[in-house]
Formats: C-alpha cells, structure tokens, sequence
C-alpha cells in the first residue's frame, strides 16, 4: 500500500505497488464506515493480497487479506515513519505508468519496510540504500566510481546529479559537490546492500550521504519528493 485519498463520504482511493501490475488505483467502496470489511488493512505500509473487480475507470476492491502488517510498528518510530514514507514516495514516483511491471521495485519496497519494522538498520540508511537500488532499477544508476562523463577512471572527488554521479576535474561543472572518500565509500556500501560498512559509518558521513542522494533522486525525477526534508534521522 503506498497511498490513500479521500473520495466521496465514504469510500477511498488506494493506490498500491503490486508484484505483477506495478502501480495500481482502485477504489474501496465503504471503507472509511465503522464495520468496513476491509478495516485497517488498506492502510499505507500494509503488504496485502487484494482481489479487484474492473471498472469503467478505477477498479474496485472487493477482497484484501493482510500478509504483513508493518505500519503498527513503524508509526511508532518518528525516524522510521518518515524515512518509510519518503520509501513510498519514492516508489510511485518512479513508477509513471499504471500497471507496468515493476517486480525488482516491489520487492525492494517490501525489504525495506520489513527492514525499517524490525528495527535491522537506521531507517536512514534504509532509505538511501533504497533510494541509490531503485533508481539503479530504473537505469539511473549514479557514478560512484568512473567519471559520469568522460569515463575517466576514478574513484574523482566531485559529485553532480545533472552530470550522473561523479566527474573528473576535467569534467567538473558548476554546482557539483566536493565529497570525501569516507563518503563516497558509504553511497558504494549502500548501493550494493553491504550493511557492515555501512553501520559502521560516521553520522558526519551520514548526512553528506543523504544529501547527495536527495539532490541526486530529485534531479532525476525533475520534481521535489516532498517528504524527504521531513525525514528523521538518528
């Protein structure tokens, strides 16, 4: 479940990442009644298995059955609510047509939920780790070591997003960020899932990590993901 709107006195809009369809909306007719059928189970960070009947636009929900309820944990934890919100952001942003596939996505969205409920890592490091896979899923796999344009072999000490990632000083353009070596081997760590490297990470290390994620993320999709300023961090 990545959202919920508001429709009619009684009804809801949901919108879902699903195994074999990618991004779908639907509507789910009563569920904002005391006694809805579907109760809380149509609710962001929910993993669900839902049935739906065709409609002229929308579909409709006529059956939900819960496989795995992460919201009650993460609601709890402001750092993980934020950072699992800006993870459903994320994903239905990158997402841009209804119902094109999107497994590699979906599954990447369910690890990190399960990895945020059950405390595994820092909610923010799960986000910057889904945010640098997701993107690479999406063919936007930033340059963390070779120049982004010249291919000039590196590791180099500067990032720009308009570029692809890192960049040369021969290929250095305005705006691009200088970034440490310590850094640059966190966003390497995250990129491939290697969490021993990167739990042992400075928080210093942390911060400037995130910041070239969010600059480098909100470049490619070309607009603000508005929760990330909100995300909490330990």
């Amino acid at each position: 479940m990545l959202r919920t709107q508001k429709l009619g006195e009684a009804d809801r809009i949901v919108t879902l990442l699903t195994r074999r369809h990618g991004r779908v909306r639907a509507v789910a007719k009563g569920v904002r009644r005391t006694g809805s059928k579907f109760g809380a189970r149509l609710e962001p960070f929910s993993q669900v298995d839902c049935q739906f009947y065709a409609g002229r636009e929308l579909d409709i929900v006529t059956q939900t059955e819960t496989i795995s309820a992460y919201g009650g944990t993460i609601v709890s934890d402001y750092p993980g609510y934020t950072s699992a919100t800006a993870i459903l952001e994320t994903a239905e942003r990158l997402t841009a047509a209804e119902r094109e596939p999107a497994l590699r996505l979906y599954l990447l969205v369910v690890g990190a939920l399960r990895a945020i409920a059950e405390r595994r890592h820092d909610p923010g490091l799960v986000l910057d780790s889904f945010v640098l896979r997701a993107l690479a899923v999406a063919g936007w796999a930033p340059a963390l070591d070779d120049c982004a344009r010249c291919g000039a072999e590196g590791p180099h000490r500067w990032f720009s997003p308009a570029t692809g990632g890192l960049v040369c000083s021969d290929c250095r353009i305005s705006g691009s960020a200088t970034i440490s070596v310590e850094t640059l081997q966190l966003l390497a760590a995250l990129a491939n899932g290697d969490w021993e490297p990167a739990e042992a990470s400075e928080s210093r290390e942390r911060r400037a990590a995130s910041g070239v994620v969010a600059a480098y993320l909100q470049w490619d999709l070309e607009r603000a993901v508005r929760s990330l300023p909100l995300v909490g961090r330990t």
